[in-house]
């Protein structure tokens, strides 16, 4: 199936499945299709990448027109993350002297560094960055580009007046190294807007920042029963958070406990799909239909051949487990029901709290495995 897309894909772009791209400059989806291998920006290992193709278009000029659009964003867009990265950097080292307010005695040294001092900035003070802002904008920014894109006519790193860079091969290596100081300062500069939403500090150590407002008295999971390494206790999506913390707690014990009976279930489900292939009972499923355990096959067609009664009966009995014994409230040890050893009515339970709570983790963990292998099967 892999192989018959990518032939495919390849017929389609070179005229033959396995033809060379070199030879085939008449494919339909290439005609005067315009080679941005060689722009500015285009960087090793991986040339030019446009995975989401949004350099393809049918007429080849406004292709080019879209194109220099986009690269010329991207330097506009790389060139303000430096500064906001060094904005951030800055700060911690040196503070104007002086007022930035003197009409509401605020000195620079009162505005504190990072996402915290953008509530501290008066209100003219953000009118007059916004005005900069515009002035920019609308007296550089909006000049038409055709040779080299990002050069605005002023000299080396944007000073009014400085000394350009007159050869054009020098120019061109230092603006693609530009291009990319650019992509990695946007890369880092979301990443300091995040560390210091969650810690109150572009660079803080999380454990010093106990009362960052996303991290007041969250409860810590980092013990529980399922967390095992190398991932340790695991929520990209930020289920377990909320900002009552009893709240937290409650739904991360309920989600563990029916992470525990799925993963039961499916542990029951998996050996349900094996057995079969080498015991089956004797006898009648159902003697009236004359339907014998043999004639059942396994898997999902199994389904359609099992009487309504019979589904009945499955029902009836989960339904029994689900209220006589699911509902239970478990304070202490998640999953553990009261049964003994394997969930055996009566059998003898694991005394032990060290042991009880290993061999919870390893049924934890094989029931994780065992989802994921029912899905497979």
């Amino acid at each position: 199936m892999m192989a018959i897309i990518g032939m495919f894909y390849q017929d389609g772009l070179t005229g033959s499945a396995w033809g060379d791209w070199s030879l085939y400059t008449d494919s339909p989806l290439r005609a005067d299709a315009p080679d941005f291998s060689k722009e500015l920006g285009v960087t090793p290992p991986l040339g030019f990448w446009d995975p989401l193709g949004f350099s393809k278009y049918e007429n080849p000029e406004l292709a080019k027109s879209q194109f220099q659009r986009r690269r010329i964003i991207e330097i506009q867009h790389g060139r303000v993350a430096m500064l906001a990265c060094i904005g951030y950097i800055v700060p911690e080292y040196f503070r104007w002297p002086g007022y930035c307010s003197p009409s509401m005695n605020l000195s620079f040294t009162d505005i504190p560094n990072g996402l915290k001092g953008a509530a501290m900035v008066p209100l003219a003070g953000w009118l007059q960055i916004i005005t900069f802002v515009g002035i920019i904008e609308v007296t550089n920014l909006q000049k038409i580009q055709d040779k080299v894109l990002g050069d605005y006519g002023y000299g080396a790193f944007g000073i009014p007046f400085g000394k350009k860079i007159e050869n054009d091969e020098k120019k061109f290596k230092s603006l693609t190294a530009e291009i990319n100081n650019g992509r990695l300062a946007m890369m880092a500069i979301i990443g300091m807007f995040y560390q210091d939403g969650l810690t109150g500090s572009a660079w803080g150590d999380w454990s010093l920042y106990t009362d960052s407002p996303l991290r007041a008295d969250a409860p810590d999971f980092s013990k529980e029963l399922g967390v095992t390494p190398p991932l340790g206790f695991w929520d990209p999506l930020g289920f377990s958070k909320y900002e009552n913390p009893e709240l937290a707690k409650s739904q991360f014990q309920r989600r563990r406990i029916i992470e525990i009976q799925h993963g039961r279930v499916a542990m029951l489900a998996c050996i349900g799909y094996i057995v079969p292939e080498y015991f089956r009972w004797p006898g009648y499923c159902s003697p009236s239909m004359n339907l014998s355990f043999t004639d059942i096959p396994n898997g999902l067609k199994g389904a359609a051949m099992v009487p309504l009664a019979g589904w009945l009966q499955i029902i009836t009995f989960v339904g029994i487990i689900e209220v006589t014994n699911l509902q239970k409230i478990q304070d202490k040890v998640l999953g553990d029901y009261g049964y003994g050893a394997f969930g055996i009515p009566f059998g003898k339970k694991i005394e032990n709290d060290e042991k009880k709570f290993k061999s919870l983790t390893a049924e934890i963990n094989n029931g994780r495995l065992a989802m994921m292998a029912i899905i497979g099967m």
